[in-house]
């Protein structure tokens, strides 16, 4: 074992910790969430005093710092690749195995874009200026990946 500090005055035992998590969206993120599990909807939150729209929602305007998180909006579930990358590598934490598209998507009515899998093309077809549209699981998982993936329009 290589020590990267004095430890012959310390008592240490060699071992392994597994630390079982809850991990909670906030009452924000849940929302949108649930909506798109249960209602096949996208949400996002309008700020009232610049007329931003969020999505993923957030509970903060960042021009204005105002409170948005009453503020709902329903979205399309179609939109515009602003920027992607081709993920070119296996890892058991990706939803996917490589390689696959991961793409800024800004959707129509919104003013910022979310992150998500874009798929029906070729890695090397897509570009910005793209326009896709949402394709909800059919089994959901209560994660963003209930919108399983965009695919191109026609």
């Amino acid at each position: 074992m290589k020590k990267d500090f004095d430890t012959s005055d310390c008592y240490t035992i060699q071992g392994k910790l597994a630390l079982p998590y809850t991990y909670f969206a906030g009452r924000v993120g849940s929302a949108f969430i649930t909506a798109i599990r249960d209602k096949q909807k996208i949400m996002g939150v309008r700020c009232n005093a610049c007329g931003k729209v969020f999505v993923p929602p957030r509970q903060t305007c960042e021009r204005c710092m105002e409170d948005v998180r009453s503020n709902w909006v329903e979205l399309q579930n179609t939109g515009e690749v602003v920027n992607f990358t081709v993920v070119r590598y296996d890892d058991k934490h990706l939803p996917r195995k490589a390689p696959f598209v991961l793409a800024m998507i800004k959707l129509d009515g919104a003013d910022t874009p979310m992150t998500h899998i874009v798929e029906g093309i070729a890695p090397d077809k897509v570009a910005e200026g793209l326009k896709v549209k949402a394709v909800f699981a059919k089994q959901t998982t209560n994660t963003i990946l209930d919108i399983e993936h965009f695919i191109p329009l026609e």
